[in-house]
């Protein structure tokens, strides 16, 4: 009985431990996507901020207000891609349990499905400064200028939240491998094994 026993519990704790090693390879691949989503993120931004730095001093008008903006906002995407990469390099895959990896998962998807709609947003707004730079006699070059640039940062962090969401969502497909097995009936959670 010692022996079955003893089996039984060695049995148990290998089945714990490919559950483990299953849920940290989930979250390592979750991390990995967000350290390379936000080094893609840090190159946009450090292109803008040096585009604009360069080219700023040498533009007059609706050019100089653009270099203008796309710095500002170069300087806030660095910022944001800064701390989403060293949020993702600080997590340990192997914390996660089961409920808060899938939790994670989730939750990284509903961000970047809100920031695809800030995006259009964004558009919208450079689109309304463009027109509206058309009937202000108040400083009309810089509107535009601005409105040129919002468009161009809107478009592009739609295509890049949206492509990260996709990446993302790709990797659902291997949610249910680390829900084999475990049954739910309401009032009790169980484990199926098959031989």
């Amino acid at each position: 009985m010692k022996y079955v026993f003893s089996v039984s519990l060695l049995f148990l704790a290998t089945l714990t431990w490919g559950q483990s090693l299953m849920l940290t390879d989930f979250n390592q691949q979750r991390l990995k996507k967000q350290q390379t989503a936000m080094l893609v993120l840090g190159a946009w931004a450090v292109g803008n901020v040096g585009s604009g730095l360069a080219l700023r001093g040498k533009s007059e008008g609706v050019d100089r207000y653009f270099h203008e903006m796309n710095m500002g906002w170069g300087a806030i995407n660095l910022a944001i891609a800064g701390l989403g990469y060293w949020s993702s390099m600080k997590a340990a895959p192997g914390s996660f349990d089961l409920a808060a990896t899938i939790s994670e998962q989730h939750k990284i998807q509903k961000i970047l499905l809100f920031n695809t709609g800030l995006d259009v947003g964004y558009i919208l707004g450079g689109a309304y400064l463009i027109e509206k730079s058309k009937n202000t006699a108040d400083n009309p070059e810089r509107l535009k200028g601005f409105g040129r640039s919002i468009i161009l940062q809107g478009s592009f962090l739609f295509a890049f939240d949206l492509a990260t969401y996709l990446l993302h969502a790709k990797h659902n497909k291997n949610i249910p491998k680390l829900l084999e097995g475990l049954s739910f009936t309401g009032d009790s959670v169980g484990l199926h094994l098959t031989f």
